[in-house]
């Protein structure tokens, strides 16, 4: 049951969530759930009303056979001796008492069940829950954000009143254990034990806690502490079977460490556990500080000279016939590498359209594998994407046509639209758009060489997060609907510029919906000539 309420509290804060598997990283698809569960929640109504209906007229048949049994067991001879009593009785025997028993029997339940059955098959599983937990804690990392702050509904420009109960921290902590996570799994266990010694009322107990995080704090190396917490443990629940056993183990190796280090016993610290307490374990992403500080708005490296070198100027596409009347308003993003953004790319109608011809193929966006150039699902880009054709709809191919204008490279070459949604906690961890010399066949089966460019069209606003940064030189680029956003992956030699190593910051509050144009090499000859040298 906690579980079901779990998901629920989270789908209606968050709507979308994310994890390694097949699921719901689209706000795009997640909405059809919020319709689903109305459906849902219309029904259980029904069902309450038709089993209040029953139990009415199994009321009334009992009020009536009350009075009826009350009179004829006061004297049972003198009541039969009336034929009619005696012709009712029977008849009620064998006729009405049946009716009753039908009525009894009947189940109002079945329209119930059989609209859970129907839609049983969309609803998210134990994974969507797990990823549901997961992306939270990748949120609470990216933006540094405390337990008490996502258990309250309080973040960065909103408060919710949608609140995480004592037994909803318990499984973001228990999730995170059973993922040997014990960094997530004692600040939500500490959470959940904060709840419910502030009086909340929960199904699990106050032992389950104390088991999980004194068990999680001794993992994070704090051995005073994990002594503290399991002796409330044993306080609380003396027969506990682990509890006793790791008492003794944890106060033997304390005492063990402190004569090797010739120290004395300092009691555990009496502040509560909260984010800064313990260290954060590091992860195969080496820009991982650097990465999540541009998320937050931090640590981005524009400063007075480099914005002087930044200009705004209309964009004809050296006098392209299709944008001569109406010339693309284009602005400087960054110096060097040159990244800029044009204005009003797509109109509301075009972005709505995009997002009509993608919904129903949204899917768990892929990545080419760098051995076998086969498309493939990563752990470090969560969200749903579908890819667009010309013959699709002639939207499509106009925005191909206005990417080959405003860029002056052909587009024959380039892979399809790609349409891409992120949900909250929704990523694309730094990775590069082209392929490295150590990848030489990432790109073999499309035969159209390397991706030389990218092109970026931000398809709607985000509250909060969902920034597209640059960790190499300190870049942060926000999402503004109808703007895109343009850099070469390549130098004019062909070699990669790796300096456009980029990422997909996680999605706070919202939904972030982009569509990008991977334009390649090939028929670029001489649209964009070779250079003299390398970094040219």
């Amino acid at each position: 049951m906690r579980k079901f309420l779990f998901f629920i509290s989270w789908a209606l804060l968050c709507c979308c969530w994310t994890t390694q598997a097949e699921i719901f990283t689209s706000i795009g698809q997640m909405t059809d759930l919020i319709y689903t569960e109305k459906e849902l929640v219309q029904s259980l109504r029904e069902y309450i009303k038709a089993e209040e209906s029953k139990l009415a007229a199994v009321k009334s048949w009992a009020s009536k056979l009350d009075a009826l049994t009350r009179v004829s067991t006061s004297d049972p001879e003198g009541y039969l001796a009336h034929p009619v009593n005696a012709y009712k009785l029977m008849k009620r025997l064998n006729t009405e008492w049946s009716e009753v028993e039908s009525l009894v029997l009947q189940n109002p339940s079945d329209g119930f069940i059989s609209n859970m059955s129907i839609h049983r098959q969309y609803f998210p599983d134990e994974e969507d829950e797990t990823g549901a937990a997961k992306a939270l804690m990748r949120l609470q990392d990216t933006y540094q954000l405390d337990s008490e702050a996502f258990s309250r509904g309080k973040l960065p420009g909103i408060h919710s009143n949608a609140m995480l109960t004592v037994d909803d921290c318990f499984d973001m902590g228990k999730t995170a254990y059973n993922d040997a996570d014990y960094y997530h799994a004692v600040l939500w266990m500490q959470q959940s034990l904060k709840q419910l010694d502030a009086g909340e009322e929960a199904v699990v107990s106050k032992a389950e806690i104390l088991d999980y995080l004194s068990y999680s704090v001794y993992q994070m190396g704090d051995l005073p502490r994990a002594i503290e917490l399991t002796r409330r443990l044993v306080a609380i629940d003396p027969s506990h079977q682990r509890a006793g056993g790791n008492l003794r183990y944890f106060e033997r190796l304390l005492s063990k460490q402190l004569n090797e280090l010739n120290q004395a016993y300092q009691p555990a610290s009496e502040e509560p556990i909260q984010l800064g307490t313990y260290s954060r374990p590091k992860d195969h992403l080496p820009e991982r500080e650097a990465y999540e500080a541009l998320c937050r708005g931090e640590g981005i490296q524009m400063n007075e000279v480099r914005r002087s070198r930044l200009f705004c100027r209309y964009q004809d596409g050296n006098r392209n016939p299709r944008l001569l009347l109406k010339p693309m308003k284009e602005e400087d993003e960054w110096d060097s590498p040159h990244i800029v953004r044009y204005l009003d790319i797509l109109s509301h109608g075009e972005i709505e359209k995009i997002k009509e011809l993608a919904k129903p193929r949204l899917a768990r966006a892929t990545v080419r594998d760098p051995k076998t150039g086969v498309l493939t699902t990563a752990n470090y880009r969560v969200s749903k994407s579908a890819w667009l054709e010309e013959e699709d709809d002639p939207v499509i191919a106009r925005v191909n046509q206005r990417i080959e204008d405003i860029t002056g490279l052909t587009v024959d070459t380039a892979e399809l639209l790609q349409v891409a949604n992120y949900g909250v906690g929704g990523q694309y961890e730094p990775h590069y758009d082209f392929s490295r010399k150590d990848e030489p066949d990432a790109f073999k089966r499309l035969g159209t060489g390397n991706r030389v460019a990218t092109f970026l069209n931000y398809m709607s606003d985000v509250e909060a997060g969902g920034a597209t940064v640059f960790p190499d030189f300190g870049a942060a680029i926000w999402p503004r609907k109808g703007t895109a956003v343009f850099w070469y992956n390549l130098f004019r030699s062909g070699e990669g510029d790796y300096r456009t190593r980029h990422a997909a910051c996680p999605v706070l509050v919202g939904s972030k919906w982009v569509s990008n144009k991977w334009i390649h090499e090939r028929g670029q000859e001489f649209r964009r000539p070779c250079g003299l040298t390398e970094v040219d």
